[in-house]
């Protein structure tokens, strides 16, 4: 059975000074006034620069989680780097989840750190701390042990700890979840993990935004083009 929890994203008008005010998927969302979601998993694909880092941080700082990521009564902050695109966006629920986590690649670090500073209990983070583990090996043991379900999960670039196995095991694992009322939104290049059965994909590029099919969205093209033909592949890149 679904369960939404945020299932609209709406922007005010946004201060010119603002850099976020020219972002893709901000002068698009600026144009067409909202952003909806319908599934319970959510991806943001596109180029770097276009903006999906930005509008998950913001929905995640919306949806009451730490900027750095985490728990919601995480409250730490190593360095002041989040946009002010939270301050024009509001958000519409359909529910209020009972779990929840904003994971984002770059600052599980400091995560990890909070985790033992407040010295939580580890069974929830796999029995050790997560400084204790490997990058993949802690990200896969928040998933296994913190991710209750009926929860929100708000996820930036989860591959980047992630070897193609422990991608598709992140699939298993999303699927359990979703059986128990949860849902994703995530920010990845990852085609393993595009590849998650009934998400929409939401695809960002210099026009706008684009809900595009997986076997349609660049991500898929790309990679599929280079794994058939390495060679040739390699071959333009080098002699162009």
């Amino acid at each position: 059975m679904e369960r939404l929890y945020i299932n609209q994203v709406r922007l005010e008008p946004i201060d010119e000074c603002s850099y976020v005010s020219n972002l893709p998927v901000v002068r698009w969302l600026l144009k067409t006034g909202k952003l909806e979601f319908t599934s319970n998993v959510t991806f943001f694909i596109g180029e770097n620069g276009t903006g999906k880092s930005t509008i998950i941080e913001a929905i995640a700082i919306c949806a009451g989680f730490n900027a750095e990521g985490g728990l919601r009564n995480f409250n730490f902050s190593t360095r002041q780097t989040c946009s002010d695109l939270y301050k024009y966006m509001t958000i519409s629920r359909a529910a209020h989840e009972k779990d929840g986590f904003f994971l984002r690649a770059e600052s599980f670090y400091n995560v990890a750190t909070q985790v033992d500073e407040l010295r939580l209990n580890l069974d929830g983070y796999g029995g050790l701390s997560l400084h204790e583990q490997s990058h993949g090996e802690s990200f896969m043991s928040l998933v296994q042990h913190r991710f209750r379900g009926n929860g929100l999960y708000i996820l930036d670039e989860p591959e980047a700890a992630l070897s193609p196995l422990r991608q598709m095991q992140l699939l298993s694992e999303m699927k359990r979840l979703v059986d128990k009322k949860s849902q994703f939104i995530i920010a990845t290049h990852s085609p393993i993990i595009l590849a998650y059965p009934g998400a929409v994909i939401y695809q960002i590029t210099e026009e706008g935004v684009q809900q595009v099919e997986y076997q349609e969205c660049d991500n898929y093209i790309i990679t599929k083009q280079f794994l058939e033909a390495p060679e040739r592949m390699i071959h333009y890149l080098f002699d162009s």
